[in-house]
């Protein structure tokens, strides 16, 4: 009998996190979920709750504080960390924040949560990713590479931050044994959707939403032997809304 494969995922309680806990738990992984809020019962899958940390991304403290708590749960080996969290705040009335209208103390919430937290529990559990020669995957976004209609300045950035920072890990991460890679996810059916995505859907070459299930597939990938000597990639997982 082989030994229990795990996986730390942060922003799993809605969404793609959401899909992502079920994917890994039907290949019989341990997934340990990580959110701001606590576990919610309603969750369905078995055990969640006492896989589960929470945890503020926004408070570096917290961020590094939880790695130990994080540590003493995964026994030395860690197999995949994702980093999934991300937020996208919006002006009054759900209006898009701009570069001439976001505060410091914004930009500086959005980066801790959306670029910052993946590097401190990358490295916090470096050990423990090299020891199972596992995989980190980030979780971008179309809006890293293009100013999107709903997604503010900050967001896109923190994005464009993390695709760079995946080809950094990647590059130094290597030696380790441990692959890193992201995906970039375009117009996914989940609650983050503002309205008015219908008008881009209707110029999307597939003409639909994603599903968060689609995006699990992509993470699942990347975090199993059929990717073994991928690494440093960025998959964009938008029905060709990129081109």
């Amino acid at each position: 009998m082989s030994e229990q494969k795990v996986m730390v995922l942060t922003g799993a309680s809605r969404g793609i996190g959401h899909a992502t806990v079920k994917r890994f738990g039907a290949e019989g992984w341990r997934v340990l979920t990580c959110s701001r809020q606590p576990f919610d019962p309603r969750c369905p899958w078995p055990g969640g709750e006492a896989s589960h940390i929470q945890i503020d991304l926004a408070s570096p403290d917290a961020t590094i504080a939880a790695i130990a708590s994080i540590k003493a749960r995964i026994g030395g080996r860690l197999d995949a960390l994702v980093n999934n969290a991300g937020i996208s705040p919006k002006g009054p009335g759900g209006a898009r924040l701009n570069t001439l209208e976001t505060d410091l103390r914004t930009w500086g919430h959005v980066f801790h949560v959306n670029f910052f937290a993946s590097i401190v529990l990358a490295r916090g559990l470096k050990d423990e990713l090299s020891a199972a020669r596992g995989a980190v995957v980030n979780v971008t976004s179309i809006a890293g590479s293009r100013v999107h209609p709903f997604a503010g300045a900050a967001y896109a950035t923190s994005k464009a931050a993390l695709a760079a920072l995946t080809r950094e890990m990647a590059h130094d991460f290597g030696p380790l044994g441990v692959r890193v890679n992201a995906i970039a996810p375009g117009e996914i059916e989940t609650s983050i959707l503002s309205p008015g995505t219908e008008k881009i859907v209707e110029g999307l070459p597939m003409r639909r939403l994603g599903q968060p299930r689609e995006v699990a597939d992509a993470i699942w990938f990347l975090c199993s032997d059929q990717a073994s000597y991928i690494s440093g990639a960025e998959i964009e997982v938008n029905g060709a809304q990129h081109v």
